[in-house]
């Protein structure tokens, strides 16, 4: 990983002795056009002012004196995105064309949630931010786990609400609007035992108060490009079941049950009613910010396995869909098609997508062929650049290095 403040690249001085001193940017400077300041060298003796936990530096102390004034002067102005007029893809708020090309960030090289390290190796979010936005970035997909962010089934942890308004500021410095994915259980040992001891309808509940608390905290933050209120929910099916979590990929649960019992009704229906309670939750303190949820690509209504998540059933409250595909060796005609099913009159991301069942070449040219469907693009980034990837010798970072490598040519045109 790359040291980091701000936009920190090291250069050599005039005597050809490299500084071994960070780079920072004076957001100052930089606003009234001063490149001759816009430079910092820190250290400790270097001005600096903190607004909204990022920390920013100052070539003087009459620069952070005017920063202090008005700091939303020089921290830059976010535009929100919306859905377009033509609901076939999305807009800025001053109607310019915003495409979707970024990364889930869901753990890092270790395998780790971002929970687990997000307060105590701050500087290495800070660093992974930077190397996202170096390869091409503009969204970042965050999973925010359920048992991290809920002290019990009606308050929510205020610390880790600080620490998600600490990551706001961060994207907004450097530059990436955020996909907030919620209600994740992905590691079980992170479940509290009374989440999993709740009926269905006060788990419902308790992930309304999730959502409120987490709107609440990111209400006007126009840097959230959406909340997406589950990664891959399922409606139950056939017999009532025990579990809520679907089975492991790995040491990770991505799958999730919002109920364990039909009780007579419509798998649609439940599903339907479900996003409705929590679009509810969210609107309660955001009404602007964009909804979803990520869908598996079993949801369409298909002889075989489904998710009860039909597309156009459950679409009505949503401002668009998105959809988590992989496409398999020599089938992406097929890919194709399944993407097509969940075009229904609504703009669709592919939200998940890698070179996990086919080479690069092959998804590539998936990603041209999806252009008029879809109308953004979502990989993964797990904290290693592609040099740091070439040189590990992993097989995963084999194929992770394919993958950045393509994502850097940018979206399809």
């Amino acid at each position: 990983m790359r040291p980091w403040i701000a936009v920190a690249a090291l250069a050599a001085g005039c005597s050809g002795v490299p500084d071994p001193r960070p780079v920072a940017e004076d957001p100052v400077c930089l606003k009234n056009g001063d490149l001759g300041c816009i430079r910092v060298r820190v250290d400790d003796q270097t001005p600096r002012a903190t607004y909204r936990d990022v920390t920013y530096y100052f070539c003087a102390d009459r620069c952070r004196a005017e920063f202090e004034k008005d700091p939303a002067r020089y921290v830059g102005s976010w535009e929100q995105i919306r859905v377009s007029d033509d609901r076939k893809g999305f807009v800025t708020g001053s109607g310019a064309p915003f495409v979707p090309w970024g990364f889930n960030y869901d753990h890092d090289e270790a395998g780790r949630l971002l929970e687990d390290y997000w307060e105590s190796e701050w500087p290495k979010v800070e660093e992974d931010f930077a190397e996202m936005k170096a390869l091409g970035a503009n969204v970042v997909r965050i999973h925010l786990q359920f048992g991290k962010f809920m002290k019990s089934a009606e308050a929510a942890d205020e610390r880790a609400l600080k620490q998600l308004g600490r990551l706001l500021a961060l994207s907004e410095k450097v530059g990436l609007y955020l996909d907030l994915t919620g209600l994740g259980c992905y590691h079980k040992k992170d479940v509290p035992p009374w989440y999993d001891a709740l009926g269905e309808a006060a788990r419902w509940e308790a992930q309304a108060r999730f959502w409120e608390a987490v709107a609440k905290a990111c209400a006007g933050a126009t840097a959230v490009f959406c909340y997406d209120l589950m990664n891959e929910p399922v409606s139950p099916a056939g017999q009532p079941g025990k579990d809520w979590l679907g089975p492991a990929f790995g040491d990770k649960h991505f799958v999730q049950r919002i109920s364990l019992d039909l009780a007579g009704r419509k798998r649609p229906d439940v599903a339907k009613a479900w996003v409705a309670r929590l679009v509810r939750a969210v609107r309660k303190h955001d009404a602007k910010t964009m909804i979803t949820v990520g869908l598996v690509d079993w949801s369409l209504d298909r002889p075989g396995l489904t998710s009860g998540f039909v597309p156009g059933e459950i679409a009505g409250e949503l401002d668009f869909l998105a959809v988590h595909l992989y496409p398999k060796k020599g089938k992406g005609d097929e890919a194709v098609e399944t993407l097509r099913g969940f075009a229904i009159g609504k703009p669709v991301i592919i939200e998940e997508t890698f070179v996990l069942h086919c080479g690069v070449d092959e998804l590539e040219a998936f990603f041209r062929q999806s252009r008029g469907i879809a109308s953004g693009w979502i990989g993964f980034y797990w904290g290693r650049t592609p040099e740091e990837c070439r040189k590990s010798g992993a097989f995963v970072d084999a194929l992770t290095v394919q993958w950045l490598d393509l994502f850097t040519k940018g979206p399809p045109r």
